[in-house]
């Protein structure tokens, strides 16, 4: 099992602000040792009810487009149930369902199968916990 499985643990500080944190080049990094020029499948997961994975374009502004779309879909007031930490808290915890919180991937030849502006991303929304992990997992 240990040459067609690998897994690795990320530890990320996101900040105090809702962020998309691009981890494409960490999943590469990863894919380097792991996958060793192999075919399979890369998942990421992020072990957090507060936070999700997307893959999307960044640096060209989509990134902000999404937490803005987020902040009118799931807005930051008192009509959230879930009612500890900052107020609208509870939004974060409903981000898990738009947002998932995994990702799975093709590879190949050992190379992560995105297309040309895709980008493999952490979203946080939650203001109150700025420590996050990510689990890289390589099957192949």
């Amino acid at each position: 099992m240990s040459d067609s499985f690998a897994t690795h643990l990320l530890s990320l500080t996101t900040g105090r602000t809702e962020t998309v944190t691009d981890l494409t080049g960490d999943c590469e990094q990863f894919l380097t040792r792991a996958a060793e020029g192999r075919d399979g499948l890369l998942n990421i997961f992020v072990p957090h009810a507060t936070a999700g994975i997307a893959i999307l374009e960044t640096g060209a502004g989509s990134d902000d487009d999404l937490l803005a779309a987020l902040k009118d879909l799931l807005p930051a007031d008192d009509r959230w149930r879930h009612r500890h930490g900052h107020p609208g808290h509870g939004r974060d915890h409903v981000l898990p369902a738009l947002v998932p919180p995994h990702a799975t991937l093709p590879v190949t030849g050992g190379r992560l199968e995105l297309g040309t502006w895709q980008s493999v991303c952490l979203v946080d929304t939650n203001v109150d916990n700025a420590e996050r992990q990510v689990r890289l997992s390589f099957l192949g």
